[in-house]
């Protein structure tokens, strides 16, 4: 068994254009090119946590952070988290933590910051592992509830909304729904997801992963394979990555095969393979 190299909590204040912000992050040094996570919406850098037990990862630093709304992050204005002011803490973040160049792993909303991140700075990505990330407007088959399902109230949102995923025929729907509450602030829910769909919608935002130079893999769910826009992914060079016994969210359903593909896929992209 390896010995575990712990992540250490760490805070940092920011400003993110008018807006005050407090994340709070996970991070462990190391050597060789960083491992930096985004979670999903409704998630926590604590779905990356394990990576402490991954012995192809031992030594490797290490970077996961709260978005502003979700977890023990601060926000003074939820209602101004859309997914570029979420592109813009990562960058501020990075660059506090001094990471040039790094492989970026991000699930769905944390895919879709990734998305915008990486278009702004190409040459920092080493590579780019995209947990179904919003690519086309039929992934927004959770944000865009917030125009199927709207609701005045942004509590009684969350509350339906989660009500709706916890009763889905989807691995881990019930394990994520049952911790929303406990995981995003109701206020922030609104802008988060009206600039998922407006991205979605009218962002080329599959065009625009085609185009990113790095190493990239697009991983799904056995259960979302028949997203229809897999083969276009694999013919432009794409790796493609299934996950069994999974929907949405491979690190609740099946973290080992999760892991597996992210350090291979990390590894030979160090290696230039």
């Amino acid at each position: 068994m390896i010995p575990l190299r712990k992540l250490e909590p760490f805070t940092l204040p920011l400003t993110v254009g008018a807006t005050r912000v407090e994340v709070s992050g996970l991070h462990r040094g190391g050597t060789g090119t960083p491992l930096v996570f985004l979670h999903g919406f409704g998630s926590t850098k604590e779905d990356y946590a394990d990576v402490v037990q991954q012995e192809r990862l031992a030594d490797r630093p290490v970077l996961a952070y709260d978005a502003p709304g979700c977890g023990a992050g601060i926000c003074a204005d939820l209602g101004a988290v859309s997914i570029p002011f979420l592109a813009s803490v990562a960058e501020q973040v990075l660059d506090a933590r001094q990471m040039d160049r790094f492989h970026v792993v991000g699930h769905s909303m944390g895919g879709l910051t990734a998305l915008l991140l990486a278009d702004g700075h190409p040459g920092r990505i080493a590579s780019f592992t995209n947990i179904e990330g919003n690519l086309v407007p039929e992934d927004c088959f959770l944000s865009r509830q917030i125009v199927t399902h709207a609701h005045d109230d942004p509590d009684e949102f969350l509350a339906r909304f989660a009500e709706r995923v916890g009763g889905s025929r989807f691995y881990g729907g019930a394990l994520y729904a049952s911790s929303l509450p406990h995981k995003v602030r109701a206020g922030a829910v609104r802008a988060i997801f009206e600039s998922m769909v407006d991205l979605s919608d009218h962002g080329r935002l599959l065009e625009r992963f085609l185009a990113h130079p790095a190493p990239k893999m697009f991983m799904y769910g056995q259960q979302n394979n028949t997203l229809s826009y897999l083969p276009a992914l694999a013919e432009g060079g794409v790796e493609l990555a299934e996950i069994e016994h999974c929907a949405h969210f491979p690190m609740y359903s099946n973290p080992p095969q999760m892991w597996a593909r992210i350090a291979d896929l990390v590894t030979r992209a160090d290696a230039g393979t």
